[in-house]
């Protein structure tokens, strides 16, 4: 599947640089401008042995795929919400499981977390109900970030963040828009800190008329470990 799809880049490149498919010169050429140095074809576009060699550059990986591959492997949680509108109101708290693993070579990571909650049901009262959710995460050479997918059985919509990692304090901090009712969009920040290889803390905040609220943490522990 990889050589099929590097044998399609390659094509296209050709395809692209050639004059019958080159650019006006009042047009933004489709791929973007070379960069400076970069050997370019008689028609003014990216050589394609260049462009496929910056593609290659982009697809290695780097020591921030490793920070996400040290947190493979099983996990235990304890969950805190604060959804009351009361501020002395105690959290909802439960616990559940999280499994981390590589996928395509190690450019990205999965996290599979299964657990319960309390919700209300249709008859107004609280219930614990089965809670299902994945995650998909990795770093992209070319933003320059961390990104991050989520999905879960309360949903139907996804989830994406963007995120920096700050290494003096072991932490990683995501940014995204979530939009839970038509019309309601609430910017969230999660913050996630590695206290050591088997530990790790993660705080969501949302930020209501202005004012950011923390509204769950989640304290992850390796499984087999306390």
């Amino acid at each position: 599947m990889k050589t099929f799809l590097s044998l399609i880049t390659i094509v296209f490149a050709a395809l692209i640089a050639t004059p019958s498919f080159a650019q006006t010169s009042g047009t933004s050429p489709a791929i973007g401008t070379a960069p400076v140095g970069a050997a370019t074809a008689p028609t003014g576009q990216p050589n394609p042995q260049e462009m496929m060699k910056q593609m290659m550059e982009m697809s290695k990986l780097n020591e921030n795929h490793k920070l996400l591959a040290d947190m493979n492997g099983s996990w235990n949680y304890s969950i805190k919400m604060w959804m009351s509108p009361d501020p002395n109101a105690k959290p909802q708290e439960s616990k559940g499981t999280a499994t981390r693993k590589s996928a395509m070579g190690g450019r990205y990571f999965t996290m599979d977390v299964t657990g319960k909650l309390q919700m209300p049901g249709e008859d107004g009262k609280m219930k614990d109900m089965q809670f299902k959710g994945m995650a998909l995460e990795g770093y992209d050479n070319v933003k320059k970030k961390f990104v991050s997918s989520w999905i879960d059985n309360m949903n139907t919509g996804i989830q994406y963040s963007e995120g920096t990692y700050d290494p003096a304090t072991k932490t990683f901090t995501f940014t995204s828009e979530i939009e839970m009712m038509p019309g309601m969009k609430t910017a969230v920040r999660e913050v996630l800190k590695m206290t050591d290889k088997d530990h790790m803390m993660m705080e969501w905040y949302e930020t209501y008329g202005g004012q950011e609220k923390k509204t769950m943490e989640i304290a992850y522990t390796r499984a087999g470990k306390k």
